[in-house]
């Protein structure tokens, strides 16, 4: 499958197999891809905690409760906490040097000097600054993404989750105070069409994007959207032809809740 394809793909898969496992080999090349994942500093903050239903604890299990998609929770036979441990900056100094010693940093011949003078103090001097929301947070992005994608290269769908009560998952789980939980990820195989109902609703382009200045949308080219739909990054728009009764189905089947189901 296309990249453009996939990412085409790339919409919330809700409804997951309970009754099919899902390979932990699957689950570690979406890990793999996370790992590569662009890290500003190269500082590794973001890491994972998959919990596997099979084997996890039903504490465990209780702990992933969410207001908003808890029937996924309950379907998944695969949840990938995504955490920043947030300690990583610590070390900040360290994994500096690590870019520099294999050329990814752009200084000259005295270069680890030069490292020691300017952006060793500066992540030293802004480090506690920088554990906190932002850039980590970036970077989690990113590293789910690529996880993502890999997910679906291999067939499996995924959502992100989030939680009414991250201590009681922190506390289940035994993470340290320096990690602070981002996101729940649900992987497992569709139980709903790869498609999921056509594409989701956006705002138009010319709303969220702009060139040079605020009041001036980003000029959208019609042969870049041709060229898009025709390599399937774009999709026909939910919903799709007997969605309604695919998911009243598995509903049924699965005794999930009717109303309000997100």
């Amino acid at each position: 499958m296309e990249l453009r394809e996939v990412m085409g793909n790339r919409r919330s898969i809700r409804y997951l197999d309970p009754e099919k496992p899902v390979e932990l080999e699957k689950i570690q090349c979406m890990l793999e891809a996370a790992r590569i994942a662009s890290h500003f500093g190269n500082n590794n903050s973001i890491q994972a905690l998959v919990v596997h239903r099979e084997t996890a604890t039903e504490e465990q299990i209780a702990s992933l409760h969410s207001p908003v998609g808890g029937f996924q929770m309950q379907l998944a036979p695969v949840v990938i906490l995504w955490y920043i441990e947030q300690d990583a900056m610590d070390e900040a100094g360290e994994r500096l040097r690590e870019l520099v010693e294999c050329g990814a940093l752009g200084y000259g011949p005295d270069r680890h000097e030069e490292l020691e003078k300017t952006l060793v103090p500066l992540f030293n001097r802004i480090g506690e600054a920088l554990k906190g929301p932002g850039m980590p947070d970036m970077d989690c992005g990113q590293a789910v993404a690529q996880a993502t994608l890999m997910a679906l290269e291999q067939g499996l769908g995924t959502c992100c989750q989030g939680s009414g009560d991250w201590e009681k998952v922190h506390t289940a789980f035994g993470l340290p105070e320096s990690c602070r939980i981002v996101v729940a990820q649900t992987v497992g195989y569709p139980l709903e069409n790869p498609d999921a109902g056509g594409q989701r609703p956006r705002l138009p382009f010319e709303k969220l994007f702009q060139l040079n200045s605020i009041d001036n949308p980003f000029p959208r080219s019609q042969e870049v959207i041709d060229d898009l739909t025709q390599t399937r990054l774009f999709q026909p728009a939910a919903p799709l032809a007997g969605r309604e009764e695919q998911i009243e189905g598995i509903r049924k089947k699965f005794k999930l809740p009717g109303s309000g189901m997100i």
